[in-house]
């Protein structure tokens, strides 16, 4: 029977229901930061476009304000650019690639100007018309309201990180109510990490979300739809619709960040790049009203297949243009709900060509294939399809149009939506991740258990003479008193304690050199990552490795050598290539022998 009790499935953390409770209140407070959100885009909406001070929830495309709605969002930039440039510049763009950055590279610190500019600047800017969902700001906001609270307390930078996430993801429940997706969204975009210390505060945030959205905004699905279930054609024609739906997410990407160059050319003040693209918003609200603000309703139509083709096709490229000159200008506003817009319009534009099931599928499959492809979190756009329809009958198209299209943008583009703007300021982001192989293995299995030890009371000169004169065997030896390690001793410590003294030689002991000195010593339960992060921050080379920190008995020795032991391991398993059959005239005789091919 196996005696190894010290390793488990997942590392254990005696600070997790701490961390459960923080995470339950940043997760009610971003829901009431999502209905504050919320009511700002309704009163900045009916103030801008209707001249009244309401939070009736009203569609801009209603108004009457014929050429002069060109100028509503040319005002609502101009004051978003003011703000940005003598309030916060962390408020412009669309808030998942401003987290993103103070995760990896803030500490996950972010301000209380973030927390509060960057909800009132997007109410304005959806609210004077701009093309924008609120999920992005919320995100941010959310964010911004689960570091607060963090910083607050005494927490570490990685526990830090998992608050400003739950508030994220908190935030993008409350608006949506997709808990499940929200979740999928921190561990795709956000965690950069699996693991229960961080997965499980979220998961508890979004269920704090979820249930705490029924008091402010309701139950049920956004976007109640059914739709027949697929049959055999559907799946040549989830395939097409997964190419097209990746072909239309890397060109808007590649097209939002060629107009963010194109302003960066501009010789004007990026202050001043919001109103401008405003103008552009404000000519395509006047030919198409319905393609100004969030268009909630407007997603809806397009999945209950009440837009016709032709408006559809209008509407898909007014939108796309809106948004990408639009955020490329640098202004405030999400990304979610003008993906949703833009992947149901291709839908409802393929309907009528596409085999199998009905016409009422497709909206929804582009939908979602467009949007894990945009953000690079294919998972994510899955369940947030069936959370915002609760259509089951989809979930198979959405996988395979949704895969489809995530595996085309990977091999076109470079980068995703999320990530390019991060690069472009010298960050670079590598987005897959997979367990540590350090992380899989122990002490224990690395270690030397066949250890020479030399005792306290011998001399320096002595121990220079017979451990480190012609005959060296080893570069280090651990020195014992009474049984006990107190310290790992090599030729540079020793000659730097005696400092070229003769007469210190033959009189210090190397009790007296460890008299100073703090014991450094790895146990054998602990994992070859913990243990090389403590010879990285002690600047080490090996430690010994005891039964326990009580009685400090040498059970062996470790160095940084035998922690990369696990990393040839996992390059074998990478690299290696093996074929254990032949397939050819004696495909009947069985080989137990490999046949190995070095790659």
């Amino acid at each position: 029977m196996s005696m190894d009790y010290h390793k488990r499935d997942f590392a254990a953390n005696a600070r997790l229901p701490g961390i459960f409770a923080l995470a339950a209140c940043i997760g009610f407070v971003s829901t009431i930061a999502a209905f504050v959100l919320l009511n700002l885009i309704r009163l900045f909406t009916n103030l801008f476009f209707f001249g009244t001070l309401s939070f009736v929830d009203r569609s801009p495309a209603t108004n009457t304000l014929g050429l002069w709605v060109i100028g509503v969002p040319v005002i609502g930039g101009l004051i978003v650019g003011l703000m940005a440039r003598f309030g916060s510049e962390k408020i412009r763009g669309h808030g998942i690639p401003e987290a993103i950055e103070a995760i990896l590279f803030g500490k996950s610190k972010m301000s209380p100007k973030v927390a509060v500019l960057k909800p009132l600047s997007s109410g304005i800017v959806i609210g004077s018309g701009g093309p924008f969902g609120a999920e992005g700001p919320i995100i941010m906001t959310g964010g911004a309201l689960g570091s607060l609270i963090a910083q607050c307390v005494k927490v570490t930078s990685a526990e830090r990180k998992t608050l400003l996430v739950a508030g994220a993801a908190a935030g993008m429940t409350a608006v949506f109510g997709t808990p499940v997706a929200a979740v999928l969204l921190a561990v795709e975009l956000l965690l950069f990490e699996w693991r229960p210390r961080s997965f499980l505060p979220v998961a508890v945030a979004c269920a704090v979300a979820g249930f705490a959205r029924a008091i402010f905004f309701g139950t049920g699905p956004l976007f109640a739809l059914q739709t027949a279930a697929p049959d055999g054609w559907s799946l040549l024609s989830c395939a097409v619709a997964g190419v097209l739906s990746g072909a239309l997410a890397s060109g808007l990407s590649a097209a939002l960040y060629k107009v963010e160059d194109l302003f960066g050319k501009l010789p004007i003040h990026w202050m001043w790049w919001p109103a401008l693209g405003g103008i552009v918003i404000g000519i395509g609200g006047w030919l198409e009203p319905r393609a100004l603000g969030v268009g909630y309703d407007v997603i809806g139509d397009l999945l209950h297949q009440h837009i016709a083709v032709q408006v559809a096709l209008l509407l898909l490229t007014v939108k796309a243009v809106m948004w990408v000159i639009a955020l490329g200008s640098g202004t405030s506003g999400g990304v979610l709900a003008p993906l949703l817009m833009l992947g149901a319009g291709l839908g409802t534009v393929l309907a009528h060509w596409l085999p199998g099931s009905g016409p009422a599928l497709w909206p929804l499959v582009c939908m979602g294939a467009t949007l894990g492809a945009t953000l690079g979190a294919p998972l994510t756009a899955i369940v947030f399809a069936f959370g915002l329809t609760h259509d089951a009958n989809a979930l198979l198209p959405l996988l395979t149009a949704t895969l489809i299209a995530h595996g085309f943008s990977t091999v076109v583009m470079r980068r995703s939506i999320m990530t390019e703007k991060i690069a472009r300021r010298g960050y670079h982001i590598y987005r897959e991740y997979g367990v540590d192989p350090l992380e899989r293995h122990y002490v224990d299995e690395v270690m030397t258990a066949s250890v020479e030890s030399v005792d306290a009371a011998t001399t320096v000169g002595a121990t220079l003479q017979t451990l480190f004169g012609a005959t060296q065997l080893r570069r280090a030896y651990p020195v014992l008193r009474n049984g006990a390690v107190i310290g790992v001793v090599d030729r540079m410590l020793l000659e730097r304690s005696c400092a070229g003294d003769a007469e210190r030689k033959r009189a210090m002991t190397l009790a007296d050199v460890f008299a100073q000195h703090n014991t450094a010593f790895a146990l054998s339960s602990e994992t070859c990552r913990l243990v090389a992060t403590r010879l990285a921050v002690l600047g080490l080379e090996r430690l010994p490795v005891v039964a326990d920190s009580n009685s400090m008995r040498l059970i062996g020795i470790v160095s940084r050598s035998d922690l990369v032991k696990p990393s040839l391991a996992h390059f074998e398993e990478e690299h290696k290539r093996e074929r254990f059959r032949r397939i050819g005239p004696s495909l009947g005789k069985r080989r137990f022998a490999p046949v190995r091919k070095a790659g």
